[in-house]
């Protein structure tokens, strides 16, 4: 199965007519089969609120959330979690998504680290802790730092390292250089899913850490060629594992879900688990 999702629910007015106004969780479950919350990167989510997502949308739609930021790392620069800490913030996240997990609405739990999360012997370490106290939850890897993609060897050794913590590594499409960022490399490392993460190709935008960077960073519009290539490589991938998941994230001028819609059209997809279009008659 391939499915397609974007990043948050509110912001795609392409899935609303492009009317002017925040779209609902079940508006958007009544377009795409997947949706990821990066609201839990800042904040873990208490159950109820995890149950009102769930009320909003049929049985089969899927999550995926973004581990919480102490759960990967994005303290060390500022001040870093205790140990005893960090293990409180494995087990409040455990506990709030306990709900998904339950009713089999969890694809994933995306754990996105940060540009200096580095390939050293700690932080390989680290990923197999992760593993430990995550248990048999799935578990979704990106890095940001190149240092794990230094050349085809170690790349292929990084995701072997992988496969065997049963950690799904994430196919990115960012901006990069020799400092910074990764390339687009097409890896399957668990049978039953692969992800592709479509974050845009504005490098200026990306590089360019400025005031307005949080805004533009993403603000890139795939072309029909590139969509094209893109469906070639998702094609590609489900046939090596069960499932496969692609999350367009480039939606600061709002064009991550007419590309997504593309690309299902592109694909050829339908899907059977989509909330029910309500038609405003009047």
């Amino acid at each position: 199965m391939i499915t397609i999702g974007l990043t948050t629910w509110t912001e795609h007015p392409a899935l609303i007519g492009g009317e002017d106004r925040p779209v609902t969780l079940n508006e958007y479950a009544g377009s795409l089969p997947v949706v990821e919350l990066d609201t839990p990167f800042y904040g873990i989510p208490r159950q109820t609120t995890v149950a009102k997502w769930q009320a909003a949308v049929p049985e089969g739609f899927q999550y995926i959330l973004k581990a919480n930021q102490v759960m990967t790392q994005h303290d060390q620069r500022q001040t870093p979690a205790t140990t005893e800490e960090r293990t409180a913030a494995f087990d409040q996240f455990k506990e709030a998504i306990a709900p998904l997990v339950q009713h089999r609405q969890l694809q994933t739990v995306l754990f996105q680290f940060p540009p200096y999360f580095n390939r050293t012997t700690a932080n390989i370490q680290y990923l197999r802790d992760i593993r430990v106290q995550m248990g048999r939850l799935p578990v979704a890897v990106e890095f940001r730092s190149p240092s794990w993609f230094d050349d085809a060897g170690m790349t292929t050794d990084v995701m072997a390292y992988l496969a065997s913590l049963k950690f799904t590594n994430v196919t990115t499409d960012e901006p990069h250089n020799l400092n910074d960022g990764i390339p687009l490399v097409e890896t399957v490392t668990t049978p039953d899913l692969a992800m592709v993460r479509l974050h845009g190709r504005n490098t200026q935008g990306w590089f360019n850490q400025g005031a307005d960077w949080r805004k533009t960073r993403t603000l890139y519009k795939y072309s029909e060629e590139e969509l094209q290539e893109i469906a070639a490589m998702v094609r590609r991938l489900a046939a090596q594992a069960t499932n496969v998941c692609v999350i367009f994230n480039n939606n600061s001028g709002r064009d991550a879900a007419p590309n997504a819609l593309r690309l299902q059209q592109i694909l050829g997809l339908q899907w059977d688990n989509l909330a029910p279009q309500q038609l405003d008659l009047f």
